[in-house]
């Protein structure tokens, strides 16, 4: 075969010696100036990446290296191991650029690392035909393969090149929106609900520009979208209009910022935490560990109570019963004390305790302290401030009330011995 022959002499004529050295010089010079480049770099940077080598810089700088040495050895002499390299790191780049976009931009999506997976073999393999010098071959052949669609007639080369641009069109518009989110937004944009939407925004909007662009790439004719546009405005009117109800909601709750991650909110008798604020849905996860998914209309269109709305504190209680006999000012200042020990508990507001009623049973005592960390769970700092309560009203010998029952003994009227029963009125 022609292209194993050639392949054979370029080995027989090429100095491998020289080229192993040219090769190793351009991956110890793109090291070190990747690594130059690279200090003070975010771990997530799609350029270097958590090690120098995992970046997108590292292999890019060797190509351009190993590219430039091609050109000035074959003036010389025929080259064979820098022939071979050119199309790896070539591959290498584009794996590289796919993955760690995607990583950055959908970091837990199985999706898209079998997307990953998918583009790398594709690659690995259009490397190997170029290697062989079989890829023209193969690319005429799939030129001469024809789809049709309707009266006209497509190659399968020209829609897989239309696929492939698309997806890089597509990569490159989410990492313009991924570093413009982290460069500009992260420092702009100090509200974490406004930093939600204007990320949110941002990528639709780069997004939509690049499959524009992808489309034109392919070869659809973007006048055809107003036919699919007016199609997609009566679908919304009919079957998608709660969906475009939530998604228009969730832009409303963002921007109107009357709901923010991190408040503490009750919505339809479920507390909790509001964790994110999707486009479609507000993930709300309570103190024992259950989220809630809801759908953005209904806290537009329901009553919503939000319970850090005017600040952060969050307010506990804590009801206890003494005996009749205790010192009602002496128990408040044991309740506070209780309280204000704890770390968690702030102290202002201070904590207060209410004598809050008469019970049949002995005194009801009401506790009141605030805490400003909600999210941190409220079980561990009240079972804190009820096991302080209960040490010191037991080191000042209060008695917690218990239940009690009064029997009355009635004596016999009839005029023979013994005792009637005894009356047993209602507590």
């Amino acid at each position: 075969m022609e292209w194993w022959e050639r392949l054979a002499a370029d080995f027989r004529l090429s100095s491998l010696w020289l080229e192993l050295a040219v090769l190793a010089g351009s991956v110890a010079l793109a090291y070190v100036l990747s690594r130059r480049a690279g200090r003070g770099q975010p771990p997530e940077s799609v350029w270097f990446g958590r090690r120098i080598v995992d970046g997108l810089m590292f292999p890019a700088v060797v190509l351009a290296l190993v590219y430039a040495a091609r050109v000035v050895v074959e003036h010389y002499q025929a080259v064979f191991l820098l022939r071979l390299a050119v199309p790896v790191f070539t591959s290498l780049v584009l794996i590289r650029f796919v993955a760690r976009v995607l990583a950055m931009a959908f970091p837990r999506s199985g999706l898209m690392r079998l997307m990953e997976r998918v583009l790398s073999w594709l690659a690995w393999g259009v490397a190997a035909l170029w290697i062989a010098g079989l890829l023209p071959r193969v690319l005429q052949e799939l030129d001469d393969i024809r789809i049709a669609f309707g009266k006209s007639s497509v190659s399968l080369l020209a829609l897989l090149q239309g696929g492939l641009s698309a997806v890089l069109v597509l990569v490159a518009a989410l990492w313009a929106a991924s570093t413009f989110e982290r460069r500009v937004l992260d420092h702009a944009v100090a509200d974490l609900s406004m930093r939600k939407v204007a990320v949110n925004a941002t990528r639709a909007l780069l997004l939509f520009v690049g499959l524009l662009l992808a489309l034109a790439a392919v070869g659809v004719d973007l006048t055809a979208l107003s036919v699919l546009g007016g199609a997609l405005g009566v679908g919304l009117g009919f079957g998608l209009q709660k969906l475009a109800a939530n998604y228009v909601s969730g832009f409303v709750i963002l921007l109107e910022r009357s709901l923010r991650i991190g408040d503490n909110v009750r919505v339809d008798g479920f507390e909790g935490r509001i964790t994110d604020i999707k486009t479609r849905y507000t993930l709300i996860r309570a103190g024992n560990g259950r989220e809630s998914i809801v759908p953005n209309e209904s806290l537009i269109t329901q009553r919503v109570e939000n319970l850090t709305a005017s600040d952060r504190k969050f307010n506990l209680t804590t009801n206890i019963t003494v005996a009749y006999g205790s010192d009602a000012a002496k128990v408040q200042q044991i309740l506070c004390a209780a309280a204000s020990a704890q770390a968690r508990v702030l102290g202002d507001p201070a904590p207060v305790a209410f004598l809050l009623d008469f019970m049949p049973d002995g005194l009801v005592f009401n506790l009141n302290y605030w805490i400003n960390d909600p999210a941190a769970g409220t079980a561990s700092v009240r079972s804190a401030v009820n096991l302080a309560v209960l040490e010191g009203l037991r080191t000042a010998g209060i008695e917690i009330a218990q239940p009690q029952r009064v029997v009355h003994v009635v004596a016999s009227t009839s005029g023979q011995d013994g005792v009637a029963p005894a009356a047993l009125p209602p507590a």
